[in-house]
């Protein structure tokens, strides 16, 4: 039997690996996203020589690569990428056409990493499902009726460039109050300094762990952002009613630091029946689910192609 590749590029980290086609993960590995795309180009290529070693005996019968940005379905091009603005333009299909020898299906990353909680994380999977992916950014993804929704032109799902903060940042989108720029891992430490925050720390992580020191300025980090969650899980269930809502990514790392002001005010904003039919829950998957829906994608894809 077969493996399918799969590879996430995020804006900071490409995390890559194999799946067969119940999303069981036979090898995983990351590396640094490279700012310059011949840079990009040389490690997508060390990764497939790479997968391609780890896959024997068994054969890399298709892949799936998830792209960060405004990513066209139909032209197979990021139109815009806040978080990896080298990409925007660039004709992805012929570049890797190169370096891959097999089918091979492109999609936005959010919306693969939507795609594998669904099909894996899920004990009976739901009729609708969305995603956020919480770090670097705030990626996101739907699932209805066990397919990506792209909306009318592939751009569909961007809900962590909604407003729920109009006085906010500026976002690297060009709006201003993202749920990206309140929520984000830099949003976290943005917010810690201005709590009067220790100058020594750098990452989400930190404050984290500093809240559960018990820090105050850390603590208020987390209960703003939040704060600014449960307005967006607000929206979604509002306008969506989906039955389930799965957040991942690093800063989920924090748990009840996050989630439960999050869920305090998500339940503020909504209809009661329409939060109470809503399930919010953990991802499964992790930092795993955008390589493992992108391989999922392409062996599913593959198999239609060949019935």
């Amino acid at each position: 039997m077969g493996l399918a590749a799969g590879l996430d590029i995020g804006g900071t980290q490409i995390k890559f690996g194999l799946v067969d086609g119940e999303g069981q993960v036979f090898f995983k590995g990351a590396a640094a996203t490279p700012p310059d795309i011949s840079d990009l180009v040389s490690t997508i290529s060390h990764i497939w020589d790479r997968l391609k070693r780890q896959a024997k005996p068994r054969k890399i019968l298709a892949a799936g690569f998830g792209f960060p940005g405004i990513f066209s379905p139909e032209k197979e091009i990021v139109l815009q990428s806040p978080n990896y603005p080298a990409l925007d333009g660039l004709p992805l299909r012929p570049l890797l056409q190169k370096l891959f020898p097999v089918p091979f299906w492109l999609d936005n990353d959010a919306n693969l990493a939507a795609y594998g909680e669904w099909w894996v994380g899920a004990k009976k999977r739901p009729r609708s499902l969305v995603h956020l992916t919480l770090g670097t950014g705030v990626g996101s993804g739907i699932i209805l009726n066990g397919k990506i929704w792209h909306g009318a032109a592939g751009f569909a799902a961007e809900i962590g460039h909604v407003t729920v903060n109009p006085e906010g940042e500026r976002c690297h989108c060009g709006n201003r109050g993202c749920l990206e720029t309140e929520v984000s891992a830099q949003a976290i430490v943005r917010n810690y300094f201005s709590f009067g925050g220790k100058t020594d720390l750098r990452t989400a992580a930190e404050v984290a762990s500093r809240a559960q020191e018990g820090e105050e300025a850390a603590q208020k980090s987390f209960a703003q952002a939040g704060y600014f969650l449960g307005i967006g899980l607000g929206i979604i269930i509002n306008t969506l009613n989906p039955e389930e809502i799965v957040l991942g990514g690093g800063v989920m790392a924090s748990g009840n630091l996050l989630l439960r002001p999050a869920l305090k005010e998500a339940k503020n904003r909504c209809f009661r029946p329409a939060f109470a039919s809503t399930r919010i829950r953990r991802a499964v998957l992790k930092n795993n689910a955008g390589f493992v829906g992108a391989g999922l994608l392409a062996w599913f894809k593959l198999l239609r192609t060949q019935a």
